[in-house]
């Protein structure tokens, strides 16, 4: 195995890096405590592949976003989110595309606060702003597998703001804008409960 020939030091890095591959499916450059770790990832893409290949997974690299998603050849570690997590990240999905057409790929994403809810009420899902303790909750999912950061303390205010890292566009694929308005038409639709879980992205 190719890992037999890292030395002591690059051993334990990849334990490291594996590690929080299975815990959080992604990392990227652009956030500061996986940046070590994704050039980790790119540059020993083979011996991670080699380790994970008998489990079923294998390590997406996006060099040009430079960021790492660990997937599942059969399909069963996708993300379980509940409804109203789905909807935020679909809609930060929507934000982020909008953004980077006026940036560039070094450039980092924010998103405030007040976007998301105006986009929320935009959409109809409902005649009022998102629950504050619903979005909280769904900012916290979306933050522990490293597809955004909050940058203030008080997240549920109209102008704190939010990071939305590369890693959104290796969850939510559709670089078509009119598919991921359709796919929250259909939860719309479906009338889901907010808690509710629905399928990964």
């Amino acid at each position: 195995m190719i890992y037999d020939s890292l030395s002591i030091k690059e051993k334990d890095e990849f334990k490291k890096v594996c590690n929080k591959l299975l815990s959080y499916c992604l990392i990227c450059k652009q956030k500061e405590d996986t940046k070590k770790d994704y050039y980790f990832a790119e540059g020993h893409k083979d011996a991670i592949n080699e380790y994970f290949e008998p489990l079923g997974f294998e390590l997406e690299i996006n060099k040009s976003i430079k960021a790492a998603q660990l997937i599942n050849k059969f399909g069963n570690n996708k993300i379980s989110l509940k409804l109203i997590d789905s909807i935020t990240l679909l809609i930060l999905r929507i934000l982020y595309q909008e953004k980077m057409q006026e940036l560039s790929l070094s450039q980092v994403v924010i998103v405030e606060i007040e976007e998301i809810q105006s986009r929320f009420m935009a959409l109809g899902f409902k005649d009022r702003l998102m629950d504050k303790t619903l979005l909280r909750q769904a900012l916290r999912t979306l933050k522990k597998f490293n597809i955004i950061e909050t940058l203030d303390r008080d997240i549920t205010l109209s102008d704190a703001r939010i990071i939305v890292y590369p890693t959104i566009q290796m969850i939510v694929r559709s670089e078509n804008i009119t598919s991921i308005y359709e796919k929250l038409e259909t939860y719309k639709r479906k009338g889901v409960k907010d808690d509710e879980e629905v399928n990964g992205d």
